[in-house]
């Protein structure tokens, strides 16, 4: 897919990751958010959290920028947002098996867009695709403490 890169596409792309693949660009750019996103807590929780905040608001300004208000493939910096949302939930130190939770919990929210997540996708503006994301980061982040509530040997 050929898409002409600016700013605002550059940032909507994910920084580029959601151009690598045609299918499943969703998953790849969240793959990356989760790359960088476990960068970023090692360095500092609250640089991820920074992050978060700035894939959101970035993200919708992006979004609307570059005039992709129907969600097109290529868009990802809203799994980032997302991702980034999730993993903040993890504990101190995680396990691999803690970032790959979190990966899959997210995906799983944001691919079955149950509730306000699929009301949000509904919305065809810049707030509906990043808004149904954000919405699967919250209820990710929520199971995380669930569980580290629960089984906190799980998680690390």
């Amino acid at each position: 897919m050929k898409v002409s890169m600016n700013i605002p596409r550059f940032i909507a792309s994910g920084f580029g990751s959601g151009l690598i693949v045609m299918q499943g660009a969703g998953t790849v750019g969240t793959a990356f958010a989760l790359i960088a996103g476990a960068f970023l807590w090692w360095v500092s929780p609250l640089l991820l959290g920074i992050a978060a905040l700035a894939a959101c608001l970035g993200g919708w300004w992006a979004v609307r920028a570059c005039g992709a208000l129907n969600d097109p493939g290529w868009v990802v910096i809203d799994e980032f947002a997302g991702m980034w949302i999730t993993m903040l939930a993890l504990p101190l130190h995680p396990t691999t098996t803690a970032l790959a939770l979190a990966f899959l919990i997210f995906r799983v929210l944001d691919i079955t867009k149950l509730g306000p997540i699929g009301w949000a996708d509904r919305k065809k503006d810049a707030m509906g695709v990043m808004g149904d994301d954000i919405l699967a980061g919250i209820a990710g982040a929520m199971i995380l403490v669930f569980i580290r509530l629960a089984a906190p040997h799980l998680l690390g």
